[in-house]
């Protein structure tokens, strides 16, 4: 096969349906980068996972005077220090259990006023309203429930919390913006396959009498139908290209410059640079392979010579 002849093909072909090929470029862009930013977004999820479920605690909350007053789970009364011995020296034992910190009421109630110091509520309470508790980092932060179920409902304990459920709500909403993402790359990439097969139809159906003399001289169904799947994957990898190029720069404006979010939120810990390159030459493969197979599959039932 002549290279000269082919590369000749596939130029007359991108100048005849241009406005098709832009069609293509972008959509097949549009798509890709949709692709490659729900990657990216689960990602970011699990990196953020992988951040808070590090950092977040498991407490037990004991009973106080109040509570043994008002709460059924307090019924026994407020909190022992022997209680509170006892729970301590059993948290010892577990090996999930990497350190415990003891936080008094006076020391909730002053972390609470720094926090909602000028809500109306945090002026009408008092030290002695807040809770003791134990803040328990464990090495595990799945196995919660370890704890919940040798803890609750023992003896001076009001509650036990895992701090993790104050993030999973974030969580759940990233992974539901994934999802959604991913919808909407599949529709897209849907609407470039209907485009690319239309613009190898027309490029075929505009060039039918030059593949017809080659049937008649012999060429093979490969050779006639080489020019037509290049075009497709040439097309397909400028819009991968494009692709790549929003995904560096998507990164690059959001969390870096521009909008600046790795500064303005300094508590997230955001994707790093590696993480969007490895994604660049996969959507660069799906970029020229998608079209290339779609414009094969397209000539085979609908090039007639």
């Amino acid at each position: 096969m002549r290279a000269q002849f082919v590369l000749s093909e596939i130029g007359v072909g991108l100048r005849r349906n241009l406005t098709m090929t832009f069609a293509v470029i972008v959509s097949v862009a549009l798509s890709l980068a949709l692709f490659g930013g729900s990657l990216l977004l689960r990602d970011q999820v699990s990196t953020m996972k992988g951040f808070w479920y590090g950092k977040v605690n498991v407490s037990i909350f004991f009973c106080n005077k109040n509570d043994a007053e008002s709460d059924p789970a307090c019924s026994k009364g407020a909190v022992t220090e022997e209680q509170k011995q006892e729970i301590k020296a059993e948290l010892s034992k577990l090996d999930i259990v990497q350190n415990v910190t003891y936080e008094s009421s006076e020391q909730a109630y002053k972390h609470y006023k720094e926090q909602f110091g000028d809500s109306a509520l945090a002026s009408s309470i008092t030290p002695d309203q807040m809770q003791e508790s134990y803040r328990i980092k464990l090495d595990d932060p799945e196995k919660y429930q370890v704890i919940s179920t040798a803890f609750q409902g023992r003896p001076g304990v009001q509650s036990v919390q895992d701090q993790r459920d104050t993030v999973d709500s974030l969580f759940e909403v990233l992974n539901g913006l994934s999802i959604a993402a991913l919808v909407v790359m599949a529709l897209m990439l849907v609407v470039a396959l209907m485009l690319i097969v239309n613009t190898v139809r027309v490029s075929a159906f505009s060039r039918r009498r030059e593949t017809g003399i080659m049937r008649l001289v012999g060429a093979s169904s490969f050779y006639i139908q080489m020019p037509f799947i290049l075009e497709a994957a040439l097309a397909g990898l400028i819009g991968g290209v494009f692709a790549c190029v929003m995904l560096l720069v998507g990164r690059y404006f959001l969390i870096d410059h521009g909008l600046a979010l790795a500064e303005k939120m300094s508590l997230i810990q955001f994707i790093g640079w590696d993480q969007v390159i490895t994604k660049l030459p996969l959507v660069l493969a799906t970029s020229l392979l998608m079209p290339a197979f779609a414009g094969f599959f397209a000539l085979r039932k609908y090039l007639k010579v």
